[in-house]
């Protein structure tokens, strides 16, 4: 009896990871979302195509997402002339009003949105942890996922990458 669930494990794992090394190469196409920023005014996503664009959940109760803002912004001021675009997305319990104080108060010159819903997280695979941030190309494809605040260098070099591809 052991050896035929070793057996069914075994090959449920080879099936896993017959099915990991398929998808590698693929990148995942982001989702298509509707956003509202603190202004009001309402977007989706897919208007980003043609850009780079930089998806980050934070939350202003999170050190690390307060921590890694000025060098979201310094990246954004960067490259936004070259075709780079931010959206910040405040997590659904951060209160709205922190989210706008915290986003006037620094001047953040890129997109604001709170995810009172929780629908744009869940969309970008359920995300729970802050900062998560996400590289998108042009093409509206995820080419990188960070969990934490992402090495700046490392992201920079990626950005550039991206920008310089047609």
């Amino acid at each position: 009896m052991k050896i035929v669930h070793l057996a069914v494990a075994a090959a449920a794992i080879a099936v896993a990871a017959g099915a990991a090394v398929l998808t590698a190469g693929q990148p995942e196409v982001a989702p298509t979302v509707a956003y509202t920023l603190l202004d009001g005014s309402q977007h989706r996503s897919d208007a980003l195509r043609g850009k780079v664009v930089l998806v980050n959940f934070w939350a202003t109760s999170c050190t690390t997402c307060v921590k890694e803002m000025p060098e979201l912004v310094a990246t954004h001021q960067k490259y936004q002339t070259r075709g780079y675009e931010t959206l910040s997305v405040a997590m659904s319990y951060d209160p709205v009003a922190y989210v706008n104080n915290f986003a006037q108060s620094r001047q953040l010159p890129f997109r604001v949105t709170h995810d009172a819903s929780g629908d744009i997280a869940r969309q970008f695979g359920k995300v729970q942890i802050t900062p998560t941030t996400f590289v998108l190309n042009k093409r509206g494809e995820i080419v990188k996922r960070y969990v934490g605040e992402p090495d700046f260098q490392q992201l920079h070099a990626l950005v550039e990458k991206l920008l310089a591809e047609s």
